[in-house]
């Protein structure tokens, strides 16, 4: 004999309550009928909502819908009388399609890279939210049963993401304690365990600074089956939700909102520290280091949203990974490149991710190009915040060998093209009254590297750092800045080529910290560069080249 499901949220204590009310009303020929009709009308509206949000929920991964049909399969009841479990756990407990992809949503969105679990039950959630962590991330989940490691292992183990979730048994305050005394920090918690807990549980994270700045606490069942809130309740479980819900409204370190989601789902969190803490201490030193300069933090003054950037020679190597990274910050990305295809690829790429950009083919030796490139840009989005003049070429030849064609080819996109970019964006941004220039220059404005003989590549690029350090004295008092960034020997596919392949390993020698630098090394200094977080510096060369010039 089947056992009768009993309504375990608020919208199937509705649909029960409404049922009875229709069978009642149906059997009842003095109800009027527009009453019964609707009662029934409520009831389809209640009955039909969680089919529907399961329905339209975006799919679970296979993992995920194994682990739910042994989670609803498993005899819960004889593993309790079987003294593998210490309390019996009714397999309504698992956390389920929606909501598991509402967490998983709640970690995307929050960017969190680690995670902490109170409570875990067979791991739908902790592996939901696994999901939803980068590659990099971990979760950290607190157990008080042992069998449920045991249970949820498996299919932990099928999926890519499993390796990221560490399940630590025993006392979950205990385990509390443990991480915090080792300095852990988590960008999202996730609280569902005893429910009478939840208050220290929840006071403990913030105490000891478990949740890291701008973190978010979740907490699974406050409206608990409706009882929370109707005021005859004497359920223990109800009465603990309720002063939990009541005391992180009164809380004046945080904010609060309840999903009506299945059971309930808080989601907490802290307002900024200088708000809190301005009400409570009286000690503190309250300027814009404490409350953040415009109330922005280090990492938000370093976004780029609303920004107008373009980068040459972004069709591939130094200047695809600049768009990708200014881009990644918040920017509009102007792709500039000679090779129009290059530059049509990356957009493509760029659009993946969804960063606004447009292609814009120019050789920047020539002033034409240069005009049209920025007037399309302003045509385009109205202004240019960001100019990153990263194009440039290298042609080797020992000095007494090199041509005069070699020497005006080279200095006609390094140093000329770059200085008429420079121009022409800088007159767009001195009457805007800012802009961020960023030219790329070289380690070999500082070193002559070798054992090849690159002359003409060589001064090109100390007279772009010179070039960059006139017009940052000149414009900076009017608005705009301009910096270079000098790379040491960048692993591109022209490193790979036969030619330079006995090179290589030369270089490596050369190097302090071993290894050819990835263009990716280079990201997040253009980012910082184009940011408001390096208004004070102009004129500055920024080396990045692993060590090697100070050999």
């Amino acid at each position: 004999m089947q056992a009768v499901k009993v309504p375990d949220t608020p919208v199937e204590v509705l649909v029960d309550l409404l049922s009875k009310a229709t069978e009642t009303a149906g059997g009842n020929a003095d109800i009027p009928e527009e009453l019964k009709s609707n009662l029934q009308k409520a009831l389809h509206i209640a009955i039909g909502l969680d089919g529907y949000l399961e329905r339209i929920t975006s799919p679970e991964s296979e993992p995920l819908a194994e682990l739910y049909k042994k989670t609803i399969n498993h005899n819960w009841d004889q593993v309790y009388k079987d003294g593998k479990t210490l309390f019996r756990l009714p397999k309504e407990c698992i956390t389920g399609h929606v909501e598991g992809q509402t967490l998983k949503m709640l970690v995307r969105m929050s960017r969190a890279k680690r995670v902490l679990e109170i409570g875990m039950f067979t791991g739908y959630g902790a592996l939901s939210m696994a999901e939803g962590l980068p590659e990099n991330g971990s979760l950290v989940a607190c157990e008080l049963e042992p069998y449920l490691k045991e249970f949820a292992q498996p299919i932990f183990d099928m999926s890519p993401h499993g390796k990221k979730i560490t399940v630590k048994i025993g006392s979950a305050m205990d385990t509390l304690k443990e991480l915090a005394a080792a300095g852990e920090q988590f960008d999202m918690v996730f609280i569902d365990a005893d429910k009478t807990n939840y208050i220290s549980y929840y006071n403990f994270i913030l105490d000891n600074n478990l949740l890291r700045q701008h973190g978010v606490i979740c907490v699974d069942n406050t409206l608990f089956k409706a009882k929370v809130y109707l005021q005859e309740t004497t359920d223990e479980n109800a009465l603990a939700l309720r002063e939990f819900n009541q005391f992180v409204s009164d809380d004046p370190r945080v904010e609060q909102v309840i999903i009506p989601l299945r059971d309930g789902i808080s989601i907490i969190r802290q307002v900024p520290m200088a708000s809190a803490c301005s009400r409570t201490w009286s000690n503190i030193t309250d300027d814009e280091v404490f409350r953040s300069m415009k109330g922005c933090s280090i990492l938000d003054r370093m976004r780029l949203d609303g920004k107008v950037a373009y980068v040459t020679g972004a069709g591939q190597g130094i200047g695809r990974a600049f768009a990708h990274a200014l881009g990644e910050a918040g920017a509009k990305v102007a792709v500039v490149d000679l090779n129009h295809g290059k530059a049509e690829a990356v957009v493509e790429e760029l659009a993946l991710k969804g960063i606004v950009s447009t292609a814009i083919t120019a050789d920047i030796s020539k002033s034409e190009d240069v005009q049209r490139m920025i007037d399309s840009v302003v045509s385009k989005w109205g202004a240019i915040h960001i100019a990153c003049n990263n194009a440039g070429i290298n042609m080797n030849s020992a000095s007494e060998d090199t041509s005069l064609e070699e020497w005006d080819q080279t200095f006609n996109v390094n140093l000329r093209g770059t200085f008429m970019c420079c121009q022409a964006a800088g007159r767009v941004m001195l009457k805007q009254g800012y802009g961020k220039i960023i030219n790329t220059a070289s380690m070999a404005s500082l070193i002559v590297p070798h054992p090849q003989k690159q002359l003409s590549y060589n001064t090109s690029k100390a007279g772009v750092v010179k070039l960059t350090q006139t017009l940052g004295t000149e414009w900076i008092d009017r608005g705009v800045r301009v910096n270079c960034i000098s790379p040491g020997i960048v692993d591109t596919p022209l490193i790979h080529s036969e030619s330079l392949r006995p090179l290589v390993q030369r270089w490596l020698s050369d190097i302090p910290a071993g290894r050819l630098a990835q263009v990716t090394d280079l990201q997040a200094a253009v980012v910082y560069l184009a940011s408001d977080a390096s208004d004070y510096m102009t004129g500055h060369n920024l080396v990045i080249e692993g060590g090697q010039s100070l050999w």
